[in-house]
């Protein structure tokens, strides 16, 4: 195999579009490790696709690369934004296609790494027009929801918009909330929106590669080791120091990542340590279905086994063959 040090020309490619290399999976997965094997060997520059490691101070319970990797691998979209500001995935296809645009105008490969369906998904296909946030919608729906429960507005949400309600879970109160605020403030369906959108840039073709481990319940038991790992690193710790700050609320999207909130209510007395790890190791499961599933409709990713010992040989031979194919 040719060593991909020596790819990154700053050729056309054959499609008059430059490549991306798009590595994604289920939460714990193993992409980083995988995405900075090929990093430190190719003509790559990594750029984050993760909703929660746009955070400063939010480390531990993102499982965020160490510093001293983050030295020798610099990841885009990582560390911008102070937990107390918001983030929309518009901002995030704005930053992420200006950061793509500096790698292709030196020749190199853009390296998206991350499982943020949304995210990609607004890369790849664009972002509908959509109203801004209605703090008093959504006060309404979460009054409603604290005495009828997500799970009915969940039932509420599939009556006026099946295709949305399909996708979400019936328990993932933000996209219950916000489908439902946008049924509420245009009359007009969420899917139906998203559906009637473009691609941000045609400048791209995305070569696309997830990893997962041969079975779920591996998937489970890595789950369960990375939360188990990630309390010895001091995650309460970490959660502790942000909910001591004073300007952070459980509802704000950072600290309704997965952990954060879990343990923000352990803090507040709601749950003791323990039903805080049950319910994080359960919402991190969920995750993960919610992005296999959305992963598993795209007929044009490959597929690598996570715990295959030739995953890194694999990946870099897939990825040789993609970027020569288009020529760079």
């Amino acid at each position: 195999m040719n060593d991909l040090r020596t790819a990154g020309r700053g050729q056309a490619t054959s499609t008059g579009a430059w490549p991306a290399v798009v590595l994604t999976g289920p939460t714990a997965a193993g992409k980083t490790a995988l995405a900075i094997h090929l990093a430190e060997r190719g003509p790559f520059d990594v750029i984050s696709v993760d909703s929660a490691m746009i955070y400063r101070g939010m480390d531990i319970g993102t499982a965020k690369p160490d510093p001293e990797v983050l030295a020798r691998v610099p990841h885009a979209l990582v560390d911008i934004c102070d937990p107390a500001q918001a983030y929309s995935a518009g901002r995030f296809v704005e930053d992420a296609l200006g950061a793509m645009e500096r790698s292709r105008r030196v020749g190199r490969v853009p390296l998206l790494i991350g499982g943020t369906a949304l995210y990609l998904k607004a890369l790849q296909r664009g972002l509908a027009p959509l109203p801004t946030a209605d703090g008093e919608m959504r006060a309404r729906l979460d009054a409603q929801a604290l005495t009828e429960g997500w799970p009915a507005l969940h039932r509420e949400l599939a009556g006026v918009d099946p295709a949305a309600a399909a996708r979400i879970h019936p328990n993932d109160a933000q996209r219950i909330q916000r489908a439902l605020e946008v049924w509420h403030l245009t009359g007009t369906p969420l899917s139906v929106l998203q559906d009637a959108t473009e691609a941000p840039s045609r400048a791209y073709t995305y070569l696309k590669y997830a990893v997962m481990p041969a079975d779920r319940a591996t998937l489970h038991e890595r789950i369960e080791q990375r939360l188990a790992q990630m309390l010895a690193a001091g995650l309460v710790e970490e959660v502790a120091e942000l909910f001591a700050r004073g300007d952070l609320n459980e509802r704000m999207p950072s600290m309704r990542s997965v952990n954060y909130r879990q343990y923000w209510r352990h803090l507040k007395g709601e749950h003791s340590a323990a039903q805080a790890g049950e319910a994080a190791v359960q919402a991190t499961r969920q995750l993960a279905k919610r992005q296999l599933t959305w992963l598993r409709a795209d007929s044009a990713i490959c597929w690598l086994d996570s715990d295959s010992p030739s995953r890194y040989t694999s990946l870099m031979e897939k990825v040789e063959s993609a970027l020569e194919e288009h020529q760079v």
